[in-house]
Order: C-alpha cells, then sequence, then structure tokens
C-alpha cells in the first residue's frame, strides 16, 4: 500500500461547478461517470494513501477506501426533513472514524473538499446523549489537562478554537460559573485546519499538509476517544 497521493485532478474542481449549477437528477445521472473517474475513485486513492499515515498517528482510526460502505460519504442529500431540495452534496467529504465507531457520531478524522473552501480536522458530531455526557465529564474532571492541550503552541496556532453548536445554558449539573463552561455546553466538538485555495487539492503535497494537521489534532483527538473509553 502506498502513502504517495498525486494530488486530486482539476476535473474534480470543474465537476462541482457545474453540479452546483445543474443540481438535479437528470444532469447528475447524465454525469454519472464522469463523478466516479474525477471524484470516486481519486477520493479512494487519497484514503488508501492516507491508510498508513493515520495508522502510524492513531492506529485505532480506520482509513477505508471502498467507495460505498468506506470512508468517503455519499453525495446523495436526504431531503426528507430539508427546507432546501437540492438532491446532492456539493461538495466532497471523508471521515476516519475509530473502528468502533459505525457512523459519522463516532469520534473521527475528517476532511472536507468544497468550492468555497476547504478543511481538515477531527472532532465527534452530535454524539448521543450517553457519549456526550462522558465528553463533558471528562472536562469538568480533567480541566487542567483538556485547558493545556488547546493551549500548546502549535496546537493553537493551527486551530484557533473549537467548533461545535451548543446550549444556550449550563448542561444539568453543572454552574453556569464552571470555568470551562463554554465547552461545556457544547453538543459537538470539532477542530479544523481552513484552506480558502481550492486548488490545493491539485498538489502532491495536499496529503502531506493533511497528514500534519491530523498530526496536530492528536492530543485533542486522544482527549476525546478516551472520554468515552475508547483506546486510541
Amino acid at each position: 500500500m502506498s502513502d504517495s497521493f498525486p494530488g486530486f485532478p482539476k476535473e474534480l474542481i470543474s465537476f462541482y461547478e457545474d453540479l452546483i449549477a445543474n443540481n438535479n437528477r437528470d444532469w447528475f445521472n447524465a454525469n454519472k461517470q464522469r463523478y466516479k473517474d474525477v471524484v470516486v475513485y481519486p477520493m479512494c486513492d487519497f484514503i488508501e494513501a492516507m491508510a498508513p499515515r493515520l495508522e502510524a498517528i492513531a492506529p485505532m482510526y480506520i482509513a477505508d477506501p471502498r467507495p460505498n460502505g468506506g470512508s468517503m460519504f455519499r453525495i446523495y442529500r436526504d431531503v426528507r426533513f430539508s427546507r432546501d431540495p437540492k438532491p446532492y452534496k456539493e461538495h466532497a467529504a471523508c471521515q476516519f472514524r475509530h473502528q468502533a465507531g459505525k457512523d459519522a457520531h463516532a469520534p473521527g478524522f475528517y476532511v472536507h473538499i468544497a468550492l468555497d473552501g476547504i478543511r481538515f480536522g477531527g472532532g465527534v458530531w452530535l454524539p448521543p446523549s450517553p457519549i456526550l455526557a462522558k465528553i463533558r465529564g471528562a472536562i469538568d474532571q480533567q480541566g487542567k489537562k483538556w485547558n493545556a492541550l488547546k493551549q500548546e503552541e502549535s496546537f493553537a496556532a493551527t486551530f484557533p478554537e473549537i467548533y461545535g453548536d451548543g446550549l444556550k445554558t449550563a448542561p444539568k449539573g453543572y454552574p453556569k460559573d464552571h470555568p470551562n463552561i463554554v465547552d461545556l455546553r457544547r453538543k459537538t466538538f470539532f477542530v479544523m485546519k481552513p484552506v480558502d485555495d481550492i486548488k490545493r487539492i491539485t498538489r502532491p503535497d495536499f496529503i502531506d499538509e493533511v497528514e500534519e494537521t491530523f498530526q496536530t489534532a492528536t492530543p485533542f483527538m486522544r482527549f476525546l476517544t478516551n472520554a468515552v473509553d475508547l483506546p486510541f
């Protein structure tokens, strides 16, 4: 298994430009093979190249290059409960989940590619209530460790803030003046490095930048993983 990757094809960018202008089933069905050639297969190659790099960073996290059921997210949107009727996602993404995770709510490293910007990092998105309670408990009980990892120089330079929607008030059982109340209110915990230039994905060193960013995120990811009683 090779850990080299030549970069994504520039045709991926033009595909999403066209999709945004033609986000309907007729257009997509006519361009489905194009989607596979310039998005799916290159993403599978990227994931395969990331596998040994990820194993060196976090061996319990999985890079699965299968085009279906693997680390890559499907392009199809769930529009059943959405006001937005567009059937297709206008970005490409993959998540490298913990081997104990079965869905997108598990801790994972993440790569998001869109015309309006790229971002990559890691975290946990809307974990179920029992899992969220464990994360909050760890932040409460290990406050010094949590704050130290956020303030570490390279981490803070790469990830100036933790993202994630939160409650408007303190969660049950925690005082409103808790020193880490901002993080305790969160329902999602993510750190992301943003990249504005979409053309960066076409460069051979793009995968190196993703690897370096994942490495920088490791203390944060280890904290979250251990908080939910999983090995890192």
